[in-house]
């Protein structure tokens, strides 16, 4: 089955649990996430199923946009609510002016410290999994872009944000950092990304409404058609072709892509004058004028 999947993550369950539960309930072994979300958070989360993986290169790169909570008063070893406190306890809260004044520092191209409790690799392993063997772990700043920063209320020792941050930022390293500036710690206490790249929350679907539509199926059986929630050709089609390299070449040999020749190029998805190909030789994609106007449709692919 080949699909692109916008989800509403649960909290509780890991990215990968949700990659696991679409498999049983799709029986496709081939599902991939993007953009990783904490157990602790919810909300958009990209699924690629079956070919749809090799896609995985176009997406990943998008901003991401979130909102949720930061609690001030003290910091956690994972910048997050599911963590240890560390540091000193302060009963002392800032006020919305406090915070403002420390927002341009946490705004524009910055260097981030990605929190030590992460996927980041340290020598090709997860750092998460080092700290929690108490192993010293070094991190290294990376170079992020953090679009907006908006604070929208403060009461007590909560405040209310949203954010638009590039790929690789974490917003839990922005409810530190920012809580070590105001001099009273902080952490992340709820996390919710509403959009990720062109795909927003409005466009997904719940595990719950996956799993109800499977047990309406006889037997069970696996779910083989996901046309009712998986995003359509066109859809996926106008988020891909700007992120696609223009084709140089001329002429295309449209000859029907289930030949498997190898010596053809394959067109995925067509709409318009404009397709995405797949040159079979190099495995790389690119875009380029389809030979006749076309609607948007999904063409056959080349068998495996």
């Amino acid at each position: 089955m080949n699909a692109v999947l916008v989800l509403d993550k649960p909290a509780t369950f890991t990215s990968h649990d949700v990659v696991n539960r679409v498999r049983r309930l799709t029986g496709e072994r081939s599902v991939g996430h993007l953009g990783t979300l904490d157990p602790m958070a919810t909300g958009v989360l990209l699924l690629l199923l079956g070919r749809f993986t090799r896609l995985a290169q176009f997406f990943n790169d998008s901003c991401k946009t979130y909102e949720g909570e930061i609690r001030f008063g003290f910091a956690t070893d994972t910048y997050d609510a599911e963590g240890e406190p560390v540091g000193a306890v302060s009963d002392r809260y800032p006020t919305l002016g406090d915070i403002h004044s420390h927002l341009p520092a946490l705004t524009g191209q910055i260097l981030q410290l990605p929190p030590v409790y992460s996927a980041k690799k340290i020598n090709g392993v997860a750092a998460y999994k080092l700290a929690r063997k108490d192993k010293p772990v070094e991190m290294k700043p990376v170079q992020v872009q953090v679009h907006r920063f908006d604070i929208q209320s403060v009461w007590g020792d909560r405040a209310r944000f949203v954010a638009e941050v590039s790929a690789g930022t974490y917003i839990r390293s922005l409810a530190h950092d920012l809580g070590q500036a105001l001099g009273c710690g902080a952490h992340l206490s709820s996390l919710r990304r509403t959009q990720a790249g062109e795909f927003n929350i409005a466009r997904a679907v719940t595990l719950d409404q996956l799993t109800d539509y499977h047990a309406q199926l006889t037997n069970p059986s696996p779910i083989t058609n996901l046309s009712e929630y998986a995003l359509s050709d066109t859809e996926v089609l106008s988020v891909l072709l700007p992120f696609v390299p223009k084709n140089y070449h001329s002429g295309h040999n449209t000859t029907s892509s289930r030949s498997g020749c190898g010596k053809v190029e394959i067109p995925w998805f067509v709409r318009d004058f404009q397709a995405l190909w797949e040159s079979p030789a190099s495995g790389l994609f690119h875009r380029a004028a389809f030979p006749q106007p076309k609607r948007a449709v999904f063409l056959p692919q080349r068998a495996n």
